[in-house]
Formats: C-alpha cells, sequence, structure tokens
C-alpha cells in the first residue's frame, strides 16, 4: 500500500516533467537559433537551423563508419608477434650438456609489409628471440624467421611461409603530409589483447626520440645504449601501450603514417603521449633490410642540444641566437676528424663554450631534431658535408666527411 500510495502522483510527476523538458528545449533552441530579421516566414525558417549533431548526428555516424571500415581494411594486416627464448630445464651434470627449450618471454606487434610474407615490426620487439611466432587476425599461426635488423631506426623485418593469396599488406602514405590535430587510429595489441584498435590525433610532429628508449622486451641481450635519435618522429595521443609496438598508426584513409615505437610515461603503461616512427622513414630502411639485412646510416660523430633562451645567457652569445651547441664529440669519429670543438663545463655545471652549429650545406639548423632529420634525409656515409658553425663568435665553414654510425 505504501508503494501504491507513492506512485499515484506519477501522473502528475509526468506532467510536470513534460512541461519542464518542453520549457527547457524551448529555451535551448532559442539560445541556439541565429539572430533573425525580416519576415515572420523568414524568421520562422531561420530557426529550423540547427548544427548537425543536434538534428540527427549524421557527422558522428559517418565518423563511426570510416573507422569501422579502417578497422575491416587494416586489421588482417596486422599480426601478433610472441618471441621465445631458451631457457635450461637443468643444470648439466656427469658431464653432460644442460637440455634447453624456447619458452615465451615477450610479444609484440607487427604488419603484413608484401605478400612475399615479410613482416614488419620494431627491432626491440624481437630482439633477442630465438625463436618468433607470428598469429594472424584470423587466429593462424606460422614460425617467422629474422631476415633484417635496425635497431638505430628501431626497425626490424621478419618473414611467414603464407601463400600470397592469405596476406594483406598496408598502403603506405607519406609521413611528410602529417600535420597536427589529424585525425589517427592505432590498431595493435596491447597486453596481448589482439586486434585492439584506438583513436586520437597527431598530437605533434617533428620529434626525436633515442634508440633503444621504451624497450619492453625484458629477455634483450643486448640492452641498446641510448646515444642515438630517430627523427620526424610524430606524436599521437591515441592509446599505445606495451604490446603495440611495432603495429601501425593510420591516417583516416586507412594508410600507414608510422609505427608505433614508444611511450612517455611514468607507469610504463600509456598516459597520452606516443611516438611512432614515421612511414618515410620505414619505407627507406625496410627495403634494404630486406635486401641486405641491414641499414647503413650517415653518422657525424657528436651529441648535441638546441640552443635556448637560457644557454644564449649562460654562454654570452647575441639574443636570439639559435642552433645546436655540440655538447660531446666523439673521439676518432667524423667531427672529431674535423677538429670540431665541444662545450666543457664550469665548477657550477654550466656549459662553457663550444661550436655551435647554425647551418648545413645551406640549410638553416635551429633545433637539433633539424640536423639529425637532414642528416636521415639527405645524406649517406662517405658523403661530405659542409656545416656552418658559430666559434667564439666568428661564424665559420668546415667540411665534415660522415661515417657510418655504428649500431645502438
Amino acid at each position: 500500500m505504501k508503494i501504491l500510495k507513492k506512485w499515484k502522483f506519477l501522473p502528475v510527476m509526468i506532467i510536470l516533467g513534460s512541461i519542464l523538458l518542453s520549457a527547457c528545449a524551448g529555451f535551448n533552441l532559442a539560445m541556439a537559433a541565429p539572430t533573425t530579421t525580416g519576415s515572420p516566414t523568414q524568421a520562422a525558417a531561420q530557426a529550423t537551423v540547427q548544427p548537425i549533431l543536434v538534428t540527427g548526428g549524421n557527422g558522428v555516424q559517418a565518423l563511426q563508419s570510416t573507422y569501422e571500415d579502417i578497422y575491416k581494411q587494416v586489421n588482417p594486416s596486422v599480426v601478433n608477434i610472441q618471441i621465445s627464448a631458451k631457457q635450461p630445464l637443468g643444470f648439466a651434470q656427469g658431464g653432460q650438456t644442460a637440455q634447453s627449450q624456447p619458452v615465451p618471454v615477450a610479444e609484440g606487434s607487427g604488419f603484413v609489409w608484401d605478400t612475399s610474407g615479410h613482416i614488419v615490426t620494431n627491432n626491440h620487439v624481437i630482439d633477442g628471440a630465438d625463436l618468433i611466432t607470428v598469429t594472424f587476425a584470423d587466429g593462424t599461426t606460422a614460425p617467422a624467421k629474422l631476415v633484417g635488423t635496425d635497431p638505430n631506426s628501431d626497425l626490424a623485418v621478419i618473414q611467414v611461409n603464407v601463400a600470397a593469396s592469405e596476406l594483406t599488406p598496408v598502403k603506405v602514405a607519406n609521413s611528410a603530409d602529417v600535420a597536427v590535430g589529424q585525425l589517427t587510429v592505432a590498431i595493435g595489441n596491447p597486453y596481448g589483447l589482439a586486434g585492439s584498435m584506438t583513436t586520437g590525433i597527431v598530437s605533434a610532429i617533428s620529434r626525436s626520440i633515442s634508440v633503444g628508449a621504451g624497450n619492453n622486451n625484458q629477455n634483450s641481450q643486448t640492452a641498446p645504449t641510448p646515444n642515438f635519435s630517430i627523427p620526424d618522429v610524430i606524436q599521437t595521443d591515441a592509446a599505445i601501450n606495451p604490446g603495440n609496438s611495432g603495429g601501425v598508426l593510420l591516417d583516416m584513409n586507412g594508410n600507414l603514417i608510422g609505427v608505433p615505437s614508444q611511450i612517455e610515461s611514468a607507469s610504463g603503461s600509456n598516459s597520452g603521449v606516443g611516438f611512432a616512427i614515421p612511414s618515410d622513414i620505414v619505407s627507406k630502411v625496410v627495403p634494404q633490410l630486406i635486401s641486405k639485412g641491414s641499414y647503413a646510416h650517415s653518422w657525424l660523430g657528436i651529441s648535441g642540444t638546441t640552443v635556448t633562451p637560457n644557454l644564449v645567457s649562460l654562454l654570452g652569445l647575441k639574443e636570439g641566437q639559435q642552433g645546436v651547441l655540440v655538447a660531446t664529440v666523439v673521439p676518432n669519429g667524423p667531427a672529431a676528424n674535423a677538429k670540431l670543438v665541444a662545450s666543457s663545463t664550469d665548477a657550477n655545471g654550466n656549459p662553457v663554450g663550444g661550436d655551435i652549429i647554425t647551418g648545413i650545406d645551406g640549410q638553416k639548423i635551429t633545433h637539433f631534431e633539424d640536423l639529425v632529420s637532414y642528416l636521415f634525409n639527405n645524406t649517406q656515409p662517405g658523403q661530405v658535408v659542409t656545416l656552418t658553425i658559430l666559434r667564439n663568435g666568428q661564424e665559420q665553414q668546415v667540411k665534415v666527411t660522415l661515417g657510418t654510425q655504428p649500431t645502438a
């Protein structure tokens, strides 16, 4: 009975609720409608104009359909890669060798490059593997052999023996055309969850990341030292987590613009900042890995840092000075042979002196990333480049014969 007594006011509540909703709707319409002028007929016509999202959500439906189409198109190209390493089953006794067998130790992602069975992934995904197993989107598995590696761009190529008709290569876009704010899609296997898709935007372009940073392969026997940088890296807020490495970052046409490689996170999981190796680098490196098994990078033999306003003050430079301060010079390296001068530090740890690179082959250099990008995209080992430097306040031209970058 008490329940019924409570509910007997329901018709009144519904009526009052309807009145309030109508009032609110009228208020919202009045707020959204443009200021009208002219005849009542014109005013009525203007009052019916509403944003797409209000009148039917056609824009949202179109975007959703696009995402669905991208997933259907590209997910068959993305694979799960599991690596195994030999682990001893026991200790050697009586002069006999201890037995061992491959044990799964890590996994990541990859994608089909061509109909010959070549699959691209990150070098850090397969580093240290004794056995590589590929699982396709339909659940088919196949062993893979290592074809080539390039630790300095964190790329690797493996190959499976699978019929060409069963392979769906990705389509590759030009990453030089990527713009900040562009919508992106990432597909991979975070935490082993196959075929996971996330979305976001391009947060920044022309980043550089250190080789070896973010390595989630705990089995690696040759933990790389981050001595070198990968240029032109794409930053995205699309969720990228351990296991996404080696997968795909796509534009809204479903074309590859980058290969997720690292995340910036204090916890080791996604915090909104992920980095992908640009497709232009992938397109240069992968064919060489397939044909030669390796890729030769140009090497200047320095470490450097972008000149900031703070450095301008500390070094006593002209206000507004830009360029790259030479922090260290590798002994017997190309820069050392050209007698470039590195900065030193005073008793307080502040930089003192050092050459400032302001140009290379006539191209202006304002950031460290500019220098790394030029070396990768426009030079090769053995090539002579002309550096424009600032030394003791005087501009000079220095010729440097580039070497071959050591393996990180």
